[in-house]
């Protein structure tokens, strides 16, 4: 039965539990909705730093091109030239690239928040393993990420051939087009195309990211068995915890009773309650509760009263309220000084003690 428990997994993951997933590096992720935003946010940062970036790429070809001769002559391999050229192409691209950076990194975030997990970036060995490759090869998971696969490629090429296919006769002015307005109907063309593949993606990618967070919920979950663990490893054995609870109300109840000789006078309701007070003028201020009790610590507590020669009033509503108001240790509470007043004074007579 323990074994049926371990292996089905019907119970929602904890916290602790979740926690150590996110250590490990796994959580509900959708790669598409990082790819649709940045094909989405990408293409939007292009179009609009393209005049600029054109401009600046512009320059740098005119300046190479005027200058030919000077640098023929002093680098005849040109090899100089095309690094310094690369160079500062990818320089004028840096803000595009720095955009796409903050754009999949904050998906990234959004989706699972920040959290460095070292365990994720630990070398796995076990993957090196041939037999263990070929039975993921040919899982039903690569089986549902194949199909996937193939028909996003599918929808993503059905939107990409309707969105071209529109603009096809306009295809035929471009040998009349100046150089600028091709750029220009190119980058309409672009710029439309990268939306509505972002929005076909995105549209995935939110069912994908809802896949994601089911199949990580279902991976997660735990078996009763499981949960009984952690929880003896988080909170202790309840066996052990409930024998040293019961050890400690009985060192308690150990400790009041050898206050009880201490006490004054034992006020009772008569049988069902029972509470000790002592009171000494020179140290205290008020009159302080050593022990309480119900039935049968009520019963043990006028015993012991007995035994000491402790006198016991009956005060049914005064037991009551004692009872009721007071810890063990605590003085008696202001709205009740003058009911324990009389009692004492009642106890101090029998004793024949003055009370100041």
């Amino acid at each position: 039965m323990a074994d049926q428990d371990f292996q089905e997994r019907t119970e929602k993951a904890t916290t602790r539990r979740r926690e150590k997933a996110r250590e490990e590096g796994r959580v509900a992720k959708s790669v598409e909705l990082n790819s649709a935003a940045v094909i989405v946010l990408g293409f939007l940062t292009l179009f609009m730093l393209g005049p600029s970036l054109a401009g600046q790429i512009k320059q740098m070809m005119a300046y190479t091109m005027s200058n030919a001769p000077f640098l023929a002559a002093s680098d005849p391999t040109f090899a100089k030239v095309f690094t310094d050229s690369m160079a500062k192409f990818f320089l004028i691209l840096t803000p595009v690239f720095a955009v796409m950076v903050i754009i999949a990194v904050g998906i990234n975030v959004a989706q699972v928040g920040f959290k460095i997990a070292p365990k994720a970036l630990e070398p796995k060995f076990e993957k090196l393993d041939i037999t263990k490759g070929l039975k993921r090869l040919v899982s039903v998971k690569s089986l549902v990420d194949g199909v996937k696969n193939s028909l996003k490629l599918l929808v993503i090429g059905l939107v990409a051939y309707k969105a071209i296919s529109r603009d096809f006769p306009s295809f035929f002015n471009l040998p009349d087009m100046s150089v600028t307005e091709v750029a220009a109907s190119m980058g309409r063309l672009s710029l439309l195309l990268a939306l509505k593949i972002g929005a076909v993606i995105f549209i995935i990618a939110v069912l994908d990211y809802l896949f994601q967070r089911y199949d990580y919920e279902k991976s997660i979950r735990m078996s009763k068995k499981e949960l009984r663990d952690e929880y003896k490893d988080t909170e202790g054995d309840p066996l052990i915890k409930s024998r040293t609870r019961q050890l400690q109300r009985e060192m308690s109840r150990h400790r009041m009773m050898q206050e009880i000789p201490t006490a004054d006078v034992v006020i009772t309701n008569p049988t069902e309650i029972a509470v000790a007070l002592r009171y000494d003028q020179e140290e205290m201020t008020a009159p302080v509760v050593v022990a309480k009790g119900e039935r049968l610590i009520a019963q043990m507590i006028r015993e012991i009263a007995i035994k000491h020669n402790i006198p016991i009033v009956e005060d049914k509503p005064l037991a009551r309220a004692l009872f009721k108001m007071c810890d063990i240790g605590q003085m008696v509470p202001a709205n009740l000084y003058r009911a324990v007043a009389e009692v004492l004074a009642y106890v101090y007579r029998l004793k024949n003690k003055v009370v100041r």
